[in-house]
């Protein structure tokens, strides 16, 4: 998704000026990106959301008046096809969780460099998750934690019932952090016919994106702690 112009627009939220120019700088020197604003808190994130109808948004955890978990899924839910990409450090890893919950499309490390810095907002922008195979460790660590007796299951499980046999298989490989590529390859199809599976899961499950697929598939079951 992007704007009529072409560019992938950008919204960075985070309450620390040089992190919110370094960003800046570095995105708008991009020739398909463009910053269109900059928010202090979670609530400024919400407001200039509405006002700029950003692609993206640069989204920090912790920042005053609101955090960036709850900022997300207000977010999220008020303006579904802006994608949240959420600005995060080693030891706010525990946030990992609660911010998929919260519709974040994927996360990014505040250290990142300008290439995968830009490389991230265009995954995000396309629709797809950046979703990397330690972030779904944790995330299954922390369902395990959460839920480990299995409890509040059922009504996930009966959705899963909707699905094709297949369409099961790519769903847990997809909540295991592979990529359609990888996916084709495990399963020795066409990577337009993985991309078809996926489309489908989406609507049947009324998912919005891979990363909500991911939780889906956790808390469903159709993914345990320890699988392959």
């Amino acid at each position: 998704m992007t704007s009529g112009t072409g560019s992938i627009r950008v919204l960075i939220a985070d309450d620390q000026e040089m992190v919110r120019q370094g960003f800046t700088v570095l995105l708008d020197a991009q020739p398909d990106i463009e910053v269109v604003g900059q928010a202090v808190h979670g609530r400024d994130a919400i407001a200039r959301t509405a006002e700029l109808a950003p692609d993206v948004v640069l989204m920090d955890v912790r920042m005053p008046e609101l955090g960036g978990i709850e900022a997300t899924r207000r977010i999220t839910e008020d303006h579904p096809a802006v994608r949240v990409l959420v600005l995060t450090t080693f030891d706010l890893d525990e946030y990992v969780y609660d911010a998929l919950r919260a519709g974040a499309s994927g996360f990014l490390l505040k250290d990142a460099s300008a290439d995968k810095l830009a490389e991230a907002v265009r995954v995000v922008a396309a629709g797809d998750a950046l979703l990397a195979p330690g972030i779904t460790r944790r995330l299954i660590a922390e369902f395990s934690r959460l839920d480990g007796n299995g409890s509040g299951r059922a009504p996930l499980r009966r959705r899963v019932g909707d699905l094709t046999e297949r369409e099961t298989e790519v769903l847990a490989l997809i909540a295991q952090g592979l990529s359609n590529a990888e996916i084709a390859e495990r399963l020795v199809v066409a990577e337009q016919t993985v991309k078809t599976h996926v489309g489908r899961i989406l609507v049947k499950l009324g998912l919005r994106d891979r990363t909500q697929a991911a939780v889906f598939a956790y808390e469903s079951g159709v993914v345990r702690p320890g699988s392959r």
